[in-house]
């Protein structure tokens, strides 16, 4: 629930978060936190109990919705979102690059000035901190950083033929994309288009590497989704490779699942175990997956329900009682396998 009346008079003007939330399709506790976060609030205060948006707070939050639907993290999206429209990414480009007709605007308008040649003290710099990690994962590290695409195929896929999905993810990718995503927040929001590469190679050797499985007998399938007003897929793409790869059928319907089309997948499918992704804690709903749970289908006598396994760190310290909660990829197939076999 908002919190507020979508009935309530407009005396003030503009919209209630309510309204703003379920025209852009995400949960009212979405607004306020890029409203606390990254300062996406109201630019005007009205008097009374009720915040109101106007057109203008509308648009640059949508703006928001469509730079985190490409994948861009939610504080560079911010950044972008509130730069104006002119910031946004044109189609088929990648987020923050130049445009066609010259390099990237400064906030002001003023053209960026170009690039300076790095001295070799800067090329040092560029260096991610990767710890005790496989050799693959850094060369992985490398490549994606020379945004070579070529080597990080080849890289990926030798990991992935070589230590099986699950090593090749744990040991080699996770580790790779969680320094490109340390160095992109202590860098002053650069190499964002470093993870962005990487990401994307990674999700196709995910999905390259996972063998067809044929539909499985009814309650014998998994589905898999991320929450609404949740983006990250790479690890639940991750988990539908290794299932798959383990023969067991899956049904994934990847980032930001509405409420309504959750559950109408599920009644249709009528799967042994559903998995919900909440990177966030503000995205992951116990009253969600406690619905889900709660779901009955088959002939009277001889109802089933699904097994619901809240996945990802947004679900830490908001534990749903009676649901599974794997703390890693590993735990996940097994939980996931047990039920599909019982």
């Amino acid at each position: 629930m908002s919190g507020e009346d979508d009935t309530d008079d407009r005396r003030g003007g503009g919209l209630t978060t309510g309204e703003v939330a379920r025209r852009l399709g995400v949960a009212p506790t979405t607004v306020r936190s890029w409203d606390r976060r990254y300062g996406l609030g109201p630019d005007a205060h009205t008097g009374g109990r009720h915040r109101r948006w106007t057109p203008a707070d509308v648009a640059r939050l949508e703006r928001m919705c469509a730079l985190t639907a490409t994948g861009l993290p939610p504080a560079e999206a911010a950044r972008l979102a509130r730069r104006g429209p002119a910031s946004a990414p044109a189609p088929g480009r990648p987020p923050g690059s130049a445009p066609p007709d010259g390099p990237p605007a400064a906030p002001d308008g003023v053209p960026a000035p170009p690039p300076r040649a790095a001295r070799p003290r800067d090329r040092a710099r560029t260096g991610l901190q990767l710890g005790a990690v496989r050799q693959e994962c850094r060369g992985l590290a490398r490549a994606a950083l020379r945004l070579d695409a070529v080597a990080l195929e080849k890289i990926l896929a030798t990991a992935i033929a070589d230590h099986g999905l699950v090593t090749a993810w744990t040991e080699v990718a996770m580790p790779a994309l969680q320094a490109v995503g340390r160095k992109w927040e202590s860098s002053g929001e650069k190499y964002v288009e470093v993870e962005h590469f990487l990401s994307w190679h990674v999700s196709g050797a995910l999905r390259r590497s996972a063998p067809t499985v044929p539909p499985g007998a009814p309650g014998g399938t998994v589905v898999l989704a991320c929450v609404p007003g949740e983006y990250h897929t790479l690890p639940l793409e991750a988990l539908a490779a290794a299932l798959a790869e383990r023969g067991v059928p899956v049904r994934m319907f990847g980032a930001a699942l509405p409420v309504e089309a959750l559950v109408e997948a599920v009644r249709r499918t009528g799967p042994a175990a559903v998995g919900l992704w909440a990177q966030s804690r503000t995205t992951a709903s116990r009253p969600l997956a406690q619905h889900v749970a709660a779901m009955e289908w088959g002939v009277r006598g001889a109802r089933r329900r699904p097994a619901v396994l809240t996945l990802g760190p947004g679900w830490a310290g908001r534990a749903v009682p009676g649901l599974s909660r794997p703390g890693s990829l590993a735990e996940a197939l097994t939980a996931f396998e047990a039920v599909v076999t019982r």
